[in-house]
């Protein structure tokens, strides 16, 4: 028993040494201790032993499918980085760049990139219908189960083939699992839907142990297992990195712990920065692969016309004291900002042109009367270009900007000309790319001289966004007044030093709206997933709605409201008549909400709505933001009021939990929330 004791007071005090020399190597880095501790089991990691193929041959999609299951069982955000990292080591050690290629992508929930447009979209009727035709049961069954679980993929791995087979199908790899969602996702023509349901089948019927269950969920679009894009970016970057400068266990150059967390931290924000601007996996992998790998990355991906960066998002405020305060020791001009849709504009050297959404997804079908009309908003001289403007409804008789409930009325797809019954005018704020030249790490002064000497205003068709430089709060004001009176939102305010942040939610570009005054300096964009039945005038439709937002992290969909203003009665029927088709028996496993605001009914996610509060408060109902500002409770919106709804978002593109945390700490004064009904009143 002395002997354990002893035994035991020695590993406590080697593993205290441990922690004491990775806090002393993190100090002299300047890295955090938990990063240090990371480095060391990352380095403990041997790539090799999972290996259950030969080297060079296509990795398994169990293997895959295992590391998916892992790390579905954990909700910490290290362990799930570890895990995704060490099985890229894996594949990088024993596969080929297509295996790794295809892991990312499957890792990310996508299969291909955003602006090529290939989405799998099958639904799940569909997809029941398969599971039951492959698994030998009653599509009854399945559907019961799917009630019962609420999701899919589970029901998937519970309903194992009870179908004997002469010949057993070849094993899924992960080459072949993307190739045959590729396929899947670009067949078309009048059996299309037959040939979709027989690959479905093919895969659901080869899928060993857990295979099926990924293999739902990701037909799905809806992997559910916490694992963000951000994760993979990071686990890739890592995985790289290791392979190319670890062996045996050890860091090839002599690098300590902390020296390896810094160089892991430095790749990951080289890859996450390369990735906002060339978002293409099927370019950064190979580049990756390379000789100079993360190091000469930058060099061979980068911005160019054709392929859309993410866009720079501006930070919400509270008024214009609040801008004024931020801003005093630099330089910043304010411009209107427009209630339309954002379009990045690509005019490439072939002469192509391209539209592409704030999501990445390219709208050029959509306005074929813009791309027509390009040449004549360009000076002479203009070879290619990119711009960031917004698209407003216009009305060209009158000469004024139209609400955007006028634009979003206005066709997405395969759009004629002669059809076209809303006008738009483009309103131009920032130049990316002119001339062959890249200039997002040009000043916002000199992008704006580059905009201004490579277009001309044409007079309903294309402006420049309305700008002002001033210091003075009384001119500021007048300023917001003004743009109010030309029926914008409000103001961007940006600093004209900064560069072009993509993908980034700067404090270098603030947003003042109109509304500001009223406390919650900005609308959100959230998801109906309830709804509770209309008493009184509104029976027969629903009279309120559970609002939620969305962690990328988690890839929950958090609580966050219950609305029930701002309504009109045509809005409350044709909500709840486009709302009646996703009624589900029981709520997704993904949706986090407090009991005492559980719906009379539950809806599949798929709507997004523009809504505006007074406030927000931290709410022991709601579970929006849950544990980022306060570590037991979520955050609430209170008197909230719907806007309208955002058919240009999706629920995975609404407004985020941590957004929801940076609206709340915004607050010029922040409310404890004390009752417990308090968020809900409207």
């Amino acid at each position: 028993m002395a002997g354990g004791k002893r035994a035991a007071a020695a590993a406590t005090k080697k593993k205290k040494s441990s922690k004491k020399k990775a806090k002393q190597e993190a100090n002299a880095a300047g890295v955090g201790d938990k990063s240090v501790e990371a480095a060391g089991r990352l380095l403990s990691y041997d790539p090799a032993k999972p290996v259950t193929w030969k080297s060079g041959e296509p990795v398994p999609y169990l293997f895959l499918a295992e590391i998916f299951e892992s790390i579905s069982e954990t909700t910490k955000r290290l362990e799930i980085a570890e895990l995704l990292t060490n099985a890229f080591r894996t594949i990088l050690a024993a596969g080929t760049p297509e295996d790794l290629l295809a892991a990312v992508y499957l890792a990310s929930n996508t299969i291909a990139p955003q602006h090529e447009g290939v989405d799998l979209g099958i639904g799940d009727a569909t997809l029941i219908k398969m599971l039951a035709e492959a698994t030998g049961r009653k599509e009854s069954a399945i559907k019961s189960d799917y009630t019962k679980e609420g999701d899919l993929g589970i029901v998937a791995m519970m309903s194992r083939s009870t179908q004997s087979m002469m010949f057993a199908p070849p094993k899924l790899t992960i080459v072949g699992v993307l190739k045959e969602f590729r396929a899947i996702a670009k067949t078309e023509g009048t059996k299309s839907v037959d040939q979709k349901k027989g690959k479905i089948k093919k895969l659901l019927v080869a899928a060993r142990e857990c295979e099926a269950g990924y293999v739902t969920r990701s037909l799905q679009g809806k992997l559910r297992i916490g694992l963000a894009q951000q994760t993979v970016t990071t686990a890739l970057a890592h995985a790289v990195v290791l392979h190319a400068e670890t062996k045996d266990g050890k860091c090839a150059d002599g690098k300590t712990h902390a020296e390896l967390a810094d160089r892991l931290g430095a790749a990951v924000d080289v890859l996450k920065q390369v990735f906002s601007e060339c978002p293409s996996f099927d370019e950064i992998v190979p580049a990756l692969l390379m000789d100079g790998g993360i190091d000469k990355l930058a060099e061979r991906c980068h911005f160019r016309p054709g392929v859309p960066v993410k866009p720079m998002l501006a930070k919400p405020t509270c008024g214009v004291s609040e801008v004024l305060q931020r801003f005093s020791d630099v330089e910043f001009t304010c411009e209107y900002k427009y209630d339309g849709e954002r379009a990045q504009i690509h005019l490439c050297e072939d002469g192509a042109v391209k539209i592409f959404s704030r999501n990445q997804e390219d709208n050029t079908p959509k306005f074929p009367d813009v791309i027509r009309a390009l040449p004549t908003y360009l000076q002479e001289g203009v070879k290619s270009v990119v711009i960031d403007c917004e698209a407003v409804a216009f009305d060209r008789a009158e000469g004024k900007i139209l609400p955007f409930q006028i634009l979003s009325t206005r066709g997405r797809k395969n759009i004629d000309e002669k059809d076209i019954k809303v006008n738009v005018a483009l309103y131009a704020f920032d130049c990316l790319y002119l001339n062959g030249e890249n200039l997002l790490q040009k000043p916002m002064m000199e992008r704006r001289k580059a905009l201004y000497s490579a277009f001309k205003e044409v007079p309903g068709e294309f402006f420049f966004a309305t700008a002002k430089v001033s210091r003075d709060v009384e001119e500021l004001q007048v300023f917001l007044e003004d743009s109010i009176k030309e029926n914008t939102e409000g103001l961007i305010v940006k600093t004209l030093d900064a560069t072009y942040e993509p993908s980034k939610r700067s404090l270098n570009w603030l947003k003042l709206k109109k509304d500001y005054m009223e406390g919650c300096g900005d609308s959100l964009d959230l998801v109906p997933i309830g709804a509770f039945h209309g008493r009184g005038k509104r029976t027969g439709v629903y009279g309120a709605y559970l609002l939620a937002c969305y962690d990328e992290e988690s890839e929950e969909l958090q609580s966050i409201c219950k609305i029930g203003t701002g309504f009109s009665d045509e809005a409350l029927e044709s909500l709840s008549n486009s709302l009646k088709d996703t009624v589900i028996d029981a709520p997704r496993g993904y949706y986090k909400y407090g009991e005492s605001v559980a719906p009379d009914v539950w809806f599949a996610a798929s709507q997004v709505w523009e809504v505006k509060a007074a406030d927000l408060s931290i709410s022991p109902t709601h579970m929006a933001a849950h544990g980022l500002v306060d570590s037991t409770k979520g955050i609430a919106l209170r008197f909230p009021r719907f806007l309208r709804v955002r058919e240009d978002k999706t629920p995975e593109t609404a407004t985020s939990a941590e957004q929801v945390a940076d609206f709340y700490n915004a607050q010029a004064t922040k409310q404890e929330f004390n009752n417990g009904g308090d968020d809900d009143e409207f």
